[in-house]
């Protein structure tokens, strides 16, 4: 059996685009030491087994940011699937308007508001960048 044939393994990540009053979008630096550090993405993490990806949004939050949210204030936008080398990652987007405190960086090096529009001005890991345009219809 060649190793082409070897199916990868299915990684489920739940992101969030948490929008501010503005209408802007919080984004995040991966800090340094981590894979794909320096580059910018949409808080969220992985889904841990029993978990549901809302679930998952809302504890990612407050491990992250230091916010609170709450699984009803979390709506689908849309998803990002992307192979890597190693896995295949299926990521739902999920947008939050509503949630209590201010963002401070708990595990990234930075965090920045941005317009819809600018994303692109930030460069993000493979699976984040096409869910861009999704976010520019939105706001």
């Amino acid at each position: 059996m060649s190793d082409a044939a070897i199916p990868k393994r299915l990684l489920l990540v739940a992101a969030c685009a948490l929008v501010d009053a503005d209408g802007r979008v919080l984004i995040a630096q991966r800090p340094e030491g981590k894979q794909l550090a320096g580059l910018w993405e949409f808080p969220g993490g992985k889904v841990e087994p029993g978990e549901t990806p809302e679930e998952t949004v809302v504890r990612e939050l407050r491990e992250e940011l230091a916010i609170e949210t709450k699984v009803a204030c979390l709506a689908p936008l849309t998803f990002a699937s992307h192979a890597y080398d190693d896995f295949n990652l299926l990521m739902p987007l999920y947008v939050c308007r509503r949630f209590w405190g201010v963002p401070q960086p708990q595990e990234h090096a930075a965090l920045k508001w941005v317009r819809a529009t600018k994303l692109r001005d930030y460069p993000m890991p493979p699976a984040d960048a096409p869910l861009i345009p999704f976010l520019i219809d939105l706001l």
